[in-house]
């Protein structure tokens, strides 16, 4: 076999990339395949933070930098402290998800790591600024907006933000209730809130969030945060990290530029949950399942079919693309009509048809079934 030749070449060292690579390095059921990753950056800065909910220890459970019980939202005129049982709130630094991966992929031989920029991915062949390899499965994490952003079909928000990690000279966070949602900001004809995951009582990571089509100018993000703190009584204080992000919330079918053997992975497949934004579990729960998948050997393709929950998803994306300084009211009206159990459920895509309907009863039904009819016909 050519030296450039490999079973599963993975381009994009990512959450998706590092997690598929290591579960497939780690699965009996491969040994003797060769696999080859690509990254184009070192993945040595703490460059984002991922959080999400989950019953009980996960299989990640080492690397969690934080996690919380209890949690807040708000909106307008109504208020919501609520326990997270029987889920718990898990936070992980990219930092230390890069170096726990990196310390683990180094116990296998049969992996090849290499640093450079993927430039072209065709159905059996990866081409880098370097040179070209042949791979019998591709898997690609390399998002591109271009083909998203030329189509009208689906419409297209982003989940954009700035994150401030600050330190204050008083305490005034409470480092066991994290701001899930606090809409009570000037929404500014857009769906704009603060998240906040307290650390400890004087340490805090703040994010200014919207969900809409346009990115702001950075200073708009950051003043916000500074608003906000003004509020508090901080007695001063430092901002001791930064981070930024945008996310692409839409329905749009990635998985039709997936072919027999090359899969689109992670946000560029369309891993991300279109109405909230919410990536890292999806992407934890695909992973093992594709590594299952795989075992098939079946054309990729076959993997990852749509259900129920895309099309909750399309009409909520629908309805707060068309009205989107609307959005602090429908998540205001899902909090207030059902459980925090049923909610994270729900968005976790592992509820009922009855506590589906119990969410849906929750929303403005006129908006929807004008989304639906229009979808329809």
């Amino acid at each position: 076999m050519h030296k450039n030749h490999f079973d599963y070449i993975i381009c994009g060292g990512g959450a998706s990339g590092l997690l598929l690579t290591y579960r497939i390095c780690n699965d009996h059921h491969f040994i003797g395949k060769t696999i080859l990753l690509i990254e184009k950056e070192p993945k040595n800065t703490n460059d984002r933070t991922w959080c999400f909910w989950e019953s009980g220890e996960g299989d990640l459970e080492g690397m969690v930098h934080k996690n919380w019980n209890q949690a807040y939202f708000r909106a307008d005129d109504f208020e919501m402290d609520f326990s997270l049982a029987p889920f718990q709130y898990k936070m992980i630094r990219s930092i230390d998800f890069y170096e726990s991966m990196k310390k683990q992929l180094a116990k296998f031989d049969q992996l090849t790591q290499i640093q450079e920029k993927v430039s072209r991915i065709d159905e059996k062949v990866v081409t880098t600024d370097i040179q070209s390899y042949h791979g019998n499965q591709i898997f690609s994490s390399i998002y591109d907006p271009k083909s998203l952003n030329n189509q009208k079909k689906y419409p297209v928000l982003l989940q954009h933000f700035v994150g401030q990690v600050v330190e204050t000279q008083k305490p005034c966070f409470d480092p066991d209730k994290i701001e899930f949602m606090n809409f009570n900001v000037p929404q500014k004809g857009n769906t704009r809130f603060m998240y906040v995951l307290p650390l400890s009582s004087n340490k805090a990571l703040l994010e200014y969030t919207l969900f809409s089509k346009n990115l702001l100018e950075k200073k708009e993000y950051t003043d916000a945060i500074a608003a906000f703190l003004r509020e508090l009584p901080t007695g001063g204080y430092e901002v001791v990290e930064e981070e930024e992000g945008k996310i692409p919330m839409t329905c749009y079918r990635f998985d039709l530029k997936n072919s027999s053997k090359l899969l689109h992975i992670g946000t560029a497949g369309g891993w991300t949950k279109p109405s909230t934004g919410y990536t890292f579990q999806r992407i934890n729960e695909k992973t093992k399942e594709l590594v299952e998948f795989l075992k098939k050997e079946q054309p990729l393709t076959q993997f990852g079919k749509r259900g129920r929950f895309w099309f909750y998803d399309l009409l909520f994306i629908d309805v707060l693309a068309k009205d989107n300084a609307n959005g602090a009211g429908l998540f205001r009206r899902m909090f207030q009509k059902n459980s925090s159990e049923v909610i994270f459920k729900f968005l976790d895509e592992k509820s009922t048809l009855r506590q589906d309907f119990q969410i849906m009863r929750s929303f403005n039904v006129v908006q929807f079934v004008s989304a639906l009819w229009k979808r329809l016909f």
